[in-house]
């Protein structure tokens, strides 16, 4: 049985942000540390003052490297928040944030720095790294919906998006293609390998964007995951620039797309500090 404990609330500027503990979720295989059940933590930012009628939710995935309260994550809460009315979700992926990171977890982040120091490709070790991850991510990810879903300000049955950030992508493929809740979903670059036969089972409207000069992610391996998709609608972001220079205006769009999916904004968009 999933129990969502609340650890700590607070409020500001029109958003509540209640930080969770989610407990009894079996520990996934092969995670040192993590043995028996473990607590996912995450955090639930709100609309303030609370509405008291259901309001769609909305899954956030947080890149390698990063946690559920990274920068990134808070920009895109407080839109979707106060833009949108919706409520927005982030767990911790496993071995970042405040969950233990194994002795694989330490190899797979020490040898991706040989690589960048190298000037190595980094796929042969992100693209294993990132599909173990999501192996235990998803049920995780599962379970964390099943616990939000029995909030009354939540519900059962209500529209749910998900959106990832690079390694959140990794996770958030197989999630959405595994998870019928998930109506809609916006995804930022990765390498395809490990992804394709996701996509071919991802029909919910997608948002997929890309950097048209990545120098991690090859022109190619993005199209093809694009074209992977069996979405009916789908559509493709390109801009000029790097991996890490997606531009901010990318974020609002993806608001956009979230709120004609899931239901219309209800108040004003606020700035986005992501």
């Amino acid at each position: 049985m999933h129990t969502l404990h609340f650890t700590a609330e607070t409020s500001e500027d029109g958003v509540t942000q209640r930080d969770f503990v989610l407990t009894g979720v079996p520990a996934g295989p092969g995670t040192p540390g993590e043995s028996g059940t473990s607590g996912i933590p995450g955090v639930l930012w709100s609309p303030a003052p609370a509405t008291g009628r259901p309001a769609p939710l909305v899954l956030i995935g947080h890149g390698g490297g990063a946690h559920k309260k990274h920068p990134a994550m808070l920009g895109r809460a407080r839109l979707l928040v106060t833009g949108c009315g919706y409520h927005v979700a982030v767990i911790d992926a496993p071995g970042h944030g405040d969950r233990p990171r194994s002795a694989q977890d330490q190899e797979s982040v020490a040898a991706l720095r040989r690589a960048q120091a190298a000037g190595a490709p980094e796929a042969p070790v992100v693209v294993p790294y990132n599909a173990r991850l999501a192996v235990q991510a998803v049920p995780e990810w599962q379970a964390t919906l099943d616990a939000l879903q029995e909030l009354p300000e939540i519900g059962p049955g209500g529209p749910v998006g998900y959106v990832g950030i690079g390694l959140g992508t990794a996770i958030g493929m197989p999630l959405v293609a595994a998870e019928p809740r998930i109506a809609a979903a916006v995804f930022s670059p990765h390498w395809p390998d490990a992804l394709i036969e996701h996509a071919r089972r991802i029909t919910v409207p997608v948002e997929f964007g890309m950097q048209w000069d990545n120098e991690r992610i090859s022109r190619a391996g993005s199209l093809a995951l694009f074209d992977a998709f069996a979405s009916k609608e789908k559509s493709l972001h390109v801009n000029a620039g790097r991996h890490l220079e997606l531009p901010r205006f990318e974020i609002d769009s993806a608001v956009r797309f979230l709120a004609r999916h899931l239901g219309e904004p209800v108040g004003a968009a606020a700035a986005v500090t992501a």
